[in-house]
């Protein structure tokens, strides 16, 4: 090769060099470049929507904006309080409508004992009972849907039977044998959160709320009034179970009991100024004697109502330590319909507790009360006995979450024979109950007091029949010693899931189970 062609090929890869240098650097600028663009401390927001925005430009493949938006959400939510969520709208629009004291549908309650639904409430005035649909009537189709015998979700059923108020859908059910069409036009129907009230004798009433909904306090009023006219002098107030709601309703609730002035709660958060809640003295129920009955599965605004009584002295707490979710949800919505809760405040009860439980374990904290004995046994129970405060008289009461009852009930399972878990394992009474109203369908129809339902009960031989429904349908036998112990449990209970069936409806259950509910046993002393 020539001096010449060397010399040319060296300029020429001297040139080359050059320009991968300039090529390389311009690569490393981009890149600092994009680095600088992208940048963002954690304590920026906007770097979620910079990753967010990223995705969308260079994944791979085509991505699910909008899952990926509530994923995020959620996430982000994850590592905050448990009680803060996201709702998509679908799930927004159910759990609104559980709380807004009526919904759209057909109007009827029912059960599934038996992979067949069995309707247990016909709501008065509703589309079902103007169509004609009737108490112990099974579900079998709607429109075109096969719904029994399928094991088809009792969820879907809700969803498929509820619509929007005007639109038509087709209830199949077999009544007396025969399979009978309704075609039924769905309209508004209340939600009550009462599910019993009556008198457990000459001077003392019972009231079991299931949920502070919009209609809670004027269901209450309802409730009380027609007791009040019977003689009510003492009322047991039953939260046992209620998961709260709305706090204006708890409020409202605690108010009819407490003088003018009494603090029912206060809230405050980081950005939430202290916040008191008082009664204002005009309360229909300040004389009346008070028990209330609570459970480990009482929360939120039932804590609430709980805590405003014990504090002030008010009245008699009875069960066992409440969930602990004393938490101020805001909603916020957004135009797709979604929202979402977001946590910002403590409740305090008058005396300064927080109804709050720690976080730490939160979603096992019920389970470890089990395995940990606190359901059984008041020495279980762990208080923080650190955390002292005082009700209005000066008795001591603890802080650290929920509310201790003032006398503890605890979880009864003495009574609970081989048989007796036997049936329960295999809901032998619940489809007994079925097969008795199908059995004395008219009969049952036509009770409309306790005294008809009692003369009733003692004529159906219930432990008699039960006992050979048992060993018929589920091959299940029982000596005579251990039947005779398990009755005085039993045969209550039997007598409760019947009477249901009758005019008496849900108020004949809980009237005909009390006998066997200790902790209604303990808080009347009896």
């Amino acid at each position: 090769m020539s001096d010449k062609k060397q010399t040319l090929l060296r300029i020429a890869e001297i040139l080359m060099g050059v320009l991968m240098g300039v090529l390389l650097t311009l690569t490393v600028v981009r890149y600092r470049e994009s680095r600088k663009i992208l940048s963002a401390k954690y304590v920026e927001w906007r770097k979620l929507n910079l990753m967010l925005d990223q995705i969308e430009k260079n994944y791979v493949d085509t991505i699910d904006q909008a899952g990926m938006t509530d994923a995020a959400i959620a996430g982000a939510l994850a590592k905050l309080d448990p009680h803060s969520v996201y709702m998509p709208p679908v799930k927004l629009e159910a759990a609104e409508e559980e709380l807004s004291g009526n919904f759209e549908g057909i109007g009827i309650q029912f059960n599934v004992p038996n992979d067949t639904a069995i309707v247990l409430e016909v709501i008065a005035g509703g589309p079902s009972e103007k169509a004609g649909l009737l108490t112990g009537d099974r579900l079998l189709k709607v429109d075109d849907k096969v719904i029994a015998g399928v094991k088809f979700p009792q969820d879907s059923m809700v969803r498929r039977m509820k619509g929007p108020a005007g639109t038509k859908v087709t209830v199949t059910v077999r009544r007396a044998g025969e399979e009978i069409p309704f075609e039924i036009t769905r309209g508004k129907i209340p939600l009550h959160s009462i599910d019993a009230s009556f008198m457990v004798d000459d001077t003392t009433g019972y009231i079991r709320l299931q949920k502070f909904s919009r209609t809670t306090h004027k269901d209450f009023v309802e409730a009380y009034s027609a007791l009040t006219d019977q003689g009510m002098r003492r009322l047991v107030m039953d939260i046992r179970d209620n998961s709260g709601g709305f706090l204006d309703q708890a409020l409202l609730l605690s108010n009819e009991f407490l003088s003018r002035g009494d603090t029912i709660v206060y809230m405050e958060g980081l950005h939430r100024a202290r916040e008191v809640y008082r009664a204002d003295g005009r309360g229909k129920l300040r004389d009346v004697s008070l028990l209330v009955l609570i459970s480990e599965n009482s929360a939120s605004s039932s804590e609430i109502f709980a805590g405003a009584i014990q504090d002030n002295d008010r009245g008699t707490i009875v069960g066992r330590r409440s969930f602990g979710k004393g938490l101020v949800q805001e909603p916020f919505y957004f135009t797709d319909g979604s929202g979402l809760r977001l946590t910002v405040a403590r409740f305090y009860t008058p005396s300064g507790r927080c109804i709050q439980k720690p976080y730490d374990n939160y979603e096992y904290d019920i389970y470890e009360r089990y395995t940990g004995g606190e359901i059984f046994s008041a020495d279980s129970v762990k208080l923080n006995k650190e955390d002292v405060h005082r009700t209005r008289s000066g008795r001591t009461v603890y802080g650290g979450g929920g509310i201790m009852p003032d006398v503890f009930v605890p979880m009864d399972t003495t009574r609970a024979s081989t048989f007796y878990v036997a049936c329960n394992r295999k809901a032998t009474q619940m489809r007994f109950a079925s097969w008795m109203f199908d059995k004395y369908r008219a009969q049952l129809r036509e009770i409309d007091s306790y005294a008809g339902m009692d003369a009733f009960l003692k004529r159906a031989d219930i432990p008699g029949q039960f006992r050979q429904y048992a060993l018929r349908q589920d091959g299940l036998t029982v000596k005579d010693d251990e039947y005779a112990d398990t009755l005085p449990y039993l045969e209550p209970q039997l007598n409760a899931l019947v009477a249901r069936y009758s005019k008496l409806g849900e108020n004949a259950f809980y009237k005909y189970y009390l006998p066997v509910d200790n902790t209604v046993t303990v808080a009347l002393g009896r």
